[in-house]
């Protein structure tokens, strides 16, 4: 197939490149060409912005586009504007924060929000890209992307600070659900020729299954704190320790249903293999600039839990 990918070289668009070039596509990146110049010699780069122009794609057809970088949805009109007569199938990537009550399971067909969050933009987007596209249009709603080249330091922190040992602070409760999904098995399944709506998530599984999984052979101890603590000393119910979510008001965060996607193809590789692959980028790179939970900062509520 020919490929088009609006951006391509960080993380969710990296590993849509990456599948795409593995399975033989002719790949065409649009971007601006400042991040990451140069990363895929074996693929086209068409040099642009989204936000003002994309004439410099006038006149080229594709068999699909994905959009793995659209927040917006005025810039996100001037894509499926330019692009709609030109492309067999336009694939957005979305985010399960659309859906307007994150205390019960979503599924496709559950409510989104209409406001100007996040979750709310990311509503619209999908309304201009379907409006635009109708039936050729693929809406994929992933939860937590994890893996490496993972930007947000969320899951990278665990294998990390697994891997330094001892006693090691577990937010909240060992059963707590935890849902991720791997940006790699997110990346090939995008290149499928499915169409529609789809929550892209991998299977729930408890916080302690997720944690176990980032083992690696040092000896570490976890150490599970409530939820009701850590908001008691003041943390964050979301950043204030990685992928720990306090809030009751999404509750169900975690537990979304993904039995779709999973049908039409989608297949998701074991965490501890995740972990591993994380582990090893991690290493690789000399570890984050800043680490979302730092050493001291643990050993701080551990002094507070003693108190």
């Amino acid at each position: 197939m020919r490929i088009l990918v609006l951006g391509g070289t960080r993380f969710v668009g990296r590993a849509v490149v990456e599948a795409a070039l593995a399975a033989g596509h002719d790949v065409t990146l649009f971007n601006r060409g400042r991040t990451a110049p140069g990363l895929y010699p074996e693929a086209e780069t068409v040099v642009g912005d989204r936000t003002v122009d994309l004439s410099p794609l006038a006149g080229r057809r594709f068999d699909t586009v994905v959009d793995c970088a659209g927040y917006q949805p005025e810039v996100v009109g001037r894509s499926v504007d330019a692009l709609r007569d030109s492309v067999g199938r336009y694939v957005f990537v979305s985010s399960v924060s659309v859906y307007a009550d994150q205390s019960v399971p979503a599924d496709e067909g559950s409510a989104v929000l209409d406001d100007d969050s996040y979750g709310g933009r990311k509503a619209r987007c999908e309304s201009v890209v379907q409006e635009g596209l109708g039936e050729r249009a693929l809406i994929a709603r992933p939860g937590l992307i994890v893996g490496p080249h993972d930007p947000t330091e969320r899951f990278p922190h665990w294998p990390r600070r697994l891997a330094r040992g001892g006693r090691v602070l577990a937010p909240g409760a060992p059963d707590d659900p935890a849902q991720l999904i791997d940006v790699r098995d997110l990346g090939a399944w995008l290149l499928s020729e499915n169409t529609g709506v789809f929550n892209v998530v991998g299977r729930p599984l408890p916080m302690r299954e997720l944690l176990d999984a980032c083992r690696t052979t040092a000896p570490a101890e976890l150490v599970w704190v409530p939820g009701a603590k850590l908001i008691a000393a003041g943390v964050d119910p979301w950043m204030g320790v990685p992928l720990w979510i306090g809030d009751p008001q999404w509750a169900a965060a975690n537990l979304v249903d993904g039995e779709r996607a999973r049908a039409h193809g989608l297949t998701t590789r074991p965490v501890h293999e995740t972990a591993a692959d994380v582990l090893a980028w991690d290493v690789a790179r000399g570890g984050p600039a800043d680490d979302p939970f730092p050493p001291e900062a643990e050993a701080e509520l551990f002094s507070r839990e003693a108190g």
